[in-house]
């Protein structure tokens, strides 16, 4: 084989022995490219990937001769026709089928080789390792390639070296440490990443240790394998740890806060990982361990949750308070059902259509870019996420309208079905869309969304279109803002308005002095009618659904503090970028020196 070997500017090429095949293998800046030039009943063929996503190399030394040279998928943690040098043979009678080596190379020909692995998309935002084997004429070459590629690959200073790991073996179905170990263990192996691995032996164990124990100088991120609960865990541990050590007061309500400098990562093992779905696109144990390893970094935005001057929680996806709040209140008493247990909660509360009177006082969003019904999703490289005013002066325009008491905040008073506000899309499997399909993940905002009292149709009408492409904002019972802030107040908290005070005293003295009179009984009566949730039994109250957690106070206060965790992500590739069966060549290789 004949050998060209320059090194100008970064640049290597080489022609390599491919699937029994001459290919042109090149690196450069962009990336690695090999290409088959056309030949008589051989079509050419390209193929490039960038450095970022080159997962590892490694050199395989003549005892791995019966090493597969074509390139093959690598699905960690499932099973195929053919690994490492083995394969079922297909020949013979039925009886003789085994599992036997078959030679791939001749050790004496091509001894010397290297294998790449990278990323490859496939549908729906998965990622799988592929690799991809090369043969030298010579052990000299091989190692340049290998050291070259493995240089590249080091210079990558996004990339994680050593990991918190905190695994919850309770959530979802049972299968975390299961998971970790087959699919996501491996790959770190092979992408020479050290592992701190803890399993989380009780509630809050994962949040209590980030707060105190952890050594966190010592590590490049966090990654928790769970559902949303364990990742809501490791998130508020985090973020409670960078409050402490920049000496921030999470329980004031108007506290800016310290963006946390760790990475968290996010190997979905739960039964609805929403928030790992929509931020990455699939709940794909595997494509999230690969984010992982490529060191993509995806700001995100966290609400916090304030009751008076008391902190109550973090939120990133959904605050939901009615509907969402009666589903899930209902559903801890249903755990021993598992996932179907959302369903049944679901229809129960469907159908006894029970709304609540409360005052929603919100703060609109200003200085952004988007609406939530612009139809327009945050995808990766999100402009309306990454809109240049700095964080500082967002922050400072963010205090001067508080400061201000006036005409920016608006109020709204009525009876409510369902109010909610989402951080993010809320994509799941069952709802594509989401909540609201163009909430954004970094821009600083959360969509308030207020479904106010309607018929029984209307309002299936309304949660069907979370399911479908339908706007389902488009209705005259549910209004929807994109605000920085808001308050929520139950009817039974509100001292503000002076029929309210009335009531809450009538109700007061027909209580203690039990006045039966005739003009008492028609003043109670057209106030039950009017407010049939508040009468002589304690007022209806439901309860807020916190990204999965119950909130113990219904009057709460809400805002959006933009970037606040960064995650081993990269938002939601466009369709078209991995929807191509046979793309051409994205990076081309530069044109070799005379």
């Amino acid at each position: 084989m004949e050998e060209d070997n320059k090194r100008a500017a970064g640049l290597l090429t080489s022609q390599l022995l491919l699937n029994h095949s001459v290919y042109e293998v090149s690196l450069h800046p962009g990336g690695l490219s090999w290409n088959r030039p056309h030949q008589p009943f051989k079509p050419g063929v390209c193929h490039s990937v960038p450095v970022s996503e080159v997962v590892a190399v490694r050199e395989l030394d003549a005892a791995s001769s019966t090493t597969c040279t074509c390139t093959s998928m690598c699905s960690t943690g499932t099973s195929s026709n053919s690994t490492a040098g083995t394969s079922r043979s297909t020949s013979g009678p039925k009886s003789s089928r085994r599992w036997q080596k078959i030679p791939q190379r001749d050790e004496e020909d091509s001894p010397h080789a290297f294998t790449v692995s990278y990323v490859e998309r496939t549908r729906r935002s998965a990622w799988r390792r592929r690799d991809v084997t090369f043969l030298c004429p010579d052990g000299a070459l091989c190692s340049q390639w290998v050291r070259t590629l493995t240089e590249q690959i080091s210079a990558l200073a996004n990339r994680p070296r050593r990991l918190l790991v905190y695994i919850n073996p309770y959530s979802g179905k049972k299968r975390g440490e299961r998971i970790y170990q087959h699919k996501v263990a491996p790959l770190f192996s092979i992408a020479n990443i050290a592992a701190h691995v803890i399993v989380t032996e009780h509630a809050n164990h994962a949040r209590d240790h980030l707060q105190t124990e952890a050594e966190l100088q010592n590590y490049d991120g966090v990654v928790c394998v769970g559902g949303d609960g364990m990742f809501s865990e490791v998130m508020h541990g985090l973020v409670l740890r960078t409050q402490r050590d920049h000496g921030r007061d999470h329980n004031h309500p108007d506290q800016t806060l310290a963006q946390t400098a760790m990475r968290i990562g996010i190997i979905p093992a739960g039964s609805t990982d929403c928030i790992c779905f929509a931020t990455v696109g699939a709940n794909d144990p595997v494509t999230s361990a690969l984010h992982i390893i490529v060191g993509d970094s995806q700001p995100m935005d966290v609400c916090s949750v304030h009751h008076s001057d008391s902190f109550l929680r973090y939120s990133v996806s959904l605050l939901g308070y009615g509907f969402y709040g009666d589903v899930l209140s209902d559903s801890e008493r249903k755990r021993w059902m598992g996932p179907a247990r959302y369903d049944v909660s679901g229809v129960k509360k469907f159908l006894s259509h029970q709304y609540y009177e409360g005052t929603v006082s919100y703060l609109p969003a200003s200085d952004v870019l988007g609406t939530p019904r612009d139809r327009a999703p945050c995808r990766t490289g999100c402009v309306v996420c990454q809109y240049n005013r700095p964080l500082e002066e967002k922050e400072e325009h963010h205090k001067m309208e508080e400061s201000n008491d006036a005409p920016a905040w608006r109020s709204v008073r009525g009876k409510f079905l369902a109010i909610n506000a989402v951080t993010m899309s809320c994509a799941c499997p069952r709802s594509p869309q989401g909540l609201s399909p163009a909430a954004h993940l970094a821009d600083g905002t959360t969509d308030l969304i207020l479904v106010r009292k309607c018929s029984r149709i209307a309002f299936l009408r309304h949660l069907l279109r979370h399911t479908s492409k339908d706007d389902q904002f488009d209705l005259s019972f549910v209004e929807v803002h994109r605000v920085q802030s808001f308050r929520f107040t139950p009817r039974f908290c509100q001292t503000d308005s002076e029929l309210d005070l009335q009531e809450l005293l009538l109700e007061k003295e027909v209580q203690e002095k039990e006045v039966a009179g005739s003009q008492a009984k028609r003043i109670l009566g057209q106030i039950c009618r009017e407010h049939p949730a508040c009468c002589l039994t304690p007022p209806c109250s439901s309860c807020w659904n916190c990204d999965g957690e119950i909130l113990p106070q219904a009057a709460i206060q809400v805002r959006a503090h933009r970037q606040l965790i960064r995650l081993f992500a990269r938002g939601i590739e466009e369709p078209q970028v991995f929807d191509d069966i046979t793309p051409p060549c994205t990076i081309s290789a530069p044109p070799l020196p005379v």
